[in-house]
């Protein structure tokens, strides 16, 4: 053997060495990725669920709310037709109710009047 092969046999086992050192992070880095590989499917197969849920959720949710829309609405409704209904009472029946107030009223002074009793009229 030459003195040039020897040479080349200390490079090639060099670079067999440089080579294997160079794998073991590789291969560590290769179980990590699996192992992240793992971590991210499970994560989501736990994760749809919840989505799910949460749609689930808004939409009854909304539901809900529409519900509560029609209630309040309804009671709106229901407050300005009381109102209404008020005003047409005290319309209808509030004038002729003094009117019966006041002359009862003067049937009272008017009969207090002729019996002599004015002072407990007051």
């Amino acid at each position: 053997m030459s003195v040039g092969d020897i040479a080349g046999l200390i490079a090639a086992i060099a670079f067999v060495l440089l080579v294997g050192v160079l794998a073991v992070p590789l291969v560590k880095l290769g179980r990590v990725l699996d192992e992240a590989r793992t971590s991210v499917k499970e994560l989501t197969d736990h994760s749809v669920p919840i989505l799910d849920e949460a749609a689930a959720t808004v939409a009854s949710t909304n539901a809900q709310l529409a519900n509560v829309d029609t209630v309040t609405t309804a009671a709106a409704h229901m407050s300005e037709n009381l109102s209404a209904l008020t005003s047409l009472f005290a319309a209808t029946v509030g004038g002729p109710m003094v009117k019966v107030a006041a002359f009862s009223y003067a049937v009272r002074r008017a009969f207090g009047g002729l019996t002599g009793d004015r002072g407990s009229s007051r």
